[in-house]
């Protein structure tokens, strides 16, 4: 039920959130977005670049929109400050727009700093400009090709002084143009930093793959990070968990990318699911072969603390509670709540040490 508030109580709400929010319109010419692409100024995320989804027909459709001065979505980007210092613009909503420009009218520079590994693309089945068709950028006219590169597109830029969250809501609300990015890959995108680093080393370490057994479509969308990031965040937070799994996890993510302690962390990581694999040398899994969420937490949280208590903890003999009654209750069903997580993460803890 929506909270009955006056109108200026509204116009204050409204106030409030929109002075979070801090943005910047510019018009930016075809070539300077191809300049700022090559010299790295405009930033791909990793979990962007297995996106680029356009066929020919649309990337063409595109082009010929630009040479007819048709306008054209604005792209939106974030501005991020790296480690340098330096100023650089991170695509959040554009990316097909974008690396279409750069697979027509970019130089294999260019197209390397994008890692486009696709062919140059040759114009096709366009409606108005047809004598066009079967046209590079570099087989058109140089009063053609500078004319084109001459074309301003509206830009939108989200500025670095806006807040963590408001970022978060943006990638969530304008990551379209057929790409459905899942909830960690959006806090990747978010919270790059040394955290963010850390979760993909340790995705790959040979411990975690021997416990996590996962589909393979789920090997590539940012899964086994989140597994990473569910690791941590229940081992150490689980006492503050409410309901809502997203946004524990990512309030944990904000305070890990202020505060990443990533040596603390991987050690403790490393301890904890060497423990694991010896005991779920088969992986943790139920009889369809992969690793369930729920029950996935409950141990490898479980584990972690009852490291921390006794840091020379054996595994057990007999793992036959695993698939008991009690912690099937605790794992399965309406799970998401602050008892249910306390209790299975509990569990787990006080059978590993027996």
């Amino acid at each position: 039920m929506a909270l009955q508030l006056t109108a200026n109580e509204q116009r204050d709400e409204l106030s409030a959130q929109r002075r979070q929010v801090d943005f910047d319109t510019y018009d930016v010419t075809v070539d300077e977005l191809l300049r700022r692409v090559q010299r790295k100024r405009i930033d791909i995320a990793p979990v962007y670049q297995r996106q680029f989804r356009w066929d020919t027909e649309r990337q063409s459709t595109l082009i010929e929109s630009v040479l007819l001065g048709i306008p054209i979505p604005p792209l939106f980007m974030a501005t991020n400050i790296d480690a340098n210092k330096q100023n650089r613009w991170e695509v959040v909503d554009g990316l097909q727009r974008l690396l279409t420009l750069v697979n027509f009218a970019g130089d294999q520079k260019t197209r390397t700093s994008a890692k486009l590994t696709t062919d140059r693309l040759t114009l096709s089945k366009l409606e108005k400009l047809e004598s066009f068709n079967r046209c590079t950028f570099e087989s058109l006219p140089e009063d053609i090709r500078s004319a084109f590169e001459d074309r301003p597109l509206k830009i939108i830029i989200l500025n670095d002084k806006s807040q963590l969250q408001v970022r978060f809501d943006l990638f969530e609300r304008l990551n379209t143009g057929g790409i459905a990015l899942t909830q960690q890959e959006i806090r990747e995108c978010v919270y790059r930093g040394d955290f963010v680093d850390l979760l993909g080393e340790l995705a790959d370490s040979d411990d975690f793959k021997r416990v996590v057994i996962l589909p393979e479509a789920r090997t590539k969308d940012g899964t086994p990070k989140d597994f990473v990031l569910r690791y941590f965040a229940y081992s150490e937070a689980y006492a503050d968990f409410e309901h809502i799994v997203k946004d524990f996890l990512k309030a944990f993510m904000e305070d890990a990318f202020e505060n990443p302690r990533t040596e603390e962390r991987k050690e403790k990581f490393h301890r904890t699911f060497r423990y694991l694999s010896a005991c779920f040398p088969e992986g943790i899994k139920t009889r369809k072969g992969q690793t369930p969420v729920n029950l996935y937490e409950a141990l490898s949280a479980g584990a972690a603390l009852a490291l921390s208590q006794e840091p020379d903890l054996q595994p057990p003999s007999d793992l036959e509670w695993v698939e008991s009654p009690e912690l099937k209750h605790l794992v399965t069903g309406a799970t998401n709540s602050r008892p249910r997580v306390r209790d299975r993460i509990e569990f787990c803890r006080d059978k590993f040490i027996g």
